[in-house]
């Protein structure tokens, strides 16, 4: 007996080296791939500076009673009102009936602190940045751009403005600390 192999052999072998060499190289292919993808898709991830501005804590301890001071949360400034028992008390007494965006003064603010008022600064006609401090005809807001006027509790109360001013997700975090997004 010889121990030269048969072409049958031969073939098997040759069949199964060509398989592995074709399943190699695609394996490789796929792996350089999806190394050079890789950068591109991860490009589209959100960068360090955006996340860092996802949220922002606020100390509220130096704000006084009936001071508002504005933060910048994504871009954009944030009022946030330690409102007087004046100010809680106007907001509530309004009727709905007067209010073209109706909205009760306990839905824009946190129960049991209903001191403070927390909203996203941009007038809702044209993005316009109201001026506050007790501003406009309702002791509220006022966007001289257009001649918007909010209250008290941001709700809009005369011109073109079609919405009160938006309130940001926002949480407590300690009695004199707040996190904005």
């Amino acid at each position: 007996m010889s121990s030269a192999t048969s072409p049958s052999d031969a073939h098997a072998t040759q069949g199964t080296r060509r398989d592995f060499i074709v399943l190699s190289a695609s394996a490789m292919a796929a792996v350089g791939g999806a190394a050079c993808i890789w950068p591109f898709v991860s490009s589209m991830n959100p960068s360090a500076d955006v996340l860092a501005l996802a949220s922002t804590e606020v100390n509220l301890a130096p704000i006084a009673q009936g001071q508002e001071i504005k933060v910048m949360w994504r871009g954009k400034p944030v009022f946030i009102r330690h409102r007087t028992a004046k100010d809680i008390e106007e907001a509530r007494a309004v009727s709905l009936d007067d209010l073209p965006d109706p909205q009760e003064d306990a839905e824009r603010v946190k129960e049991g602190k209903e001191q403070w008022l927390v909203m996203v600064g941009v007038c809702t006609h044209l993005g316009c940045v109201p001026l506050g401090n007790h501003a406009g005809d309702y002791e509220g807001w006022f966007c001289p751009c257009h001649g918007s006027h909010y209250d008290t509790a941001g709700r809009i109360r005369r011109g073109p403005a079609p919405t009160n001013l938006l309130v940001p997700d926002y949480e407590f975090t300690s009695d004199t600390s707040i996190k904005i997004g």
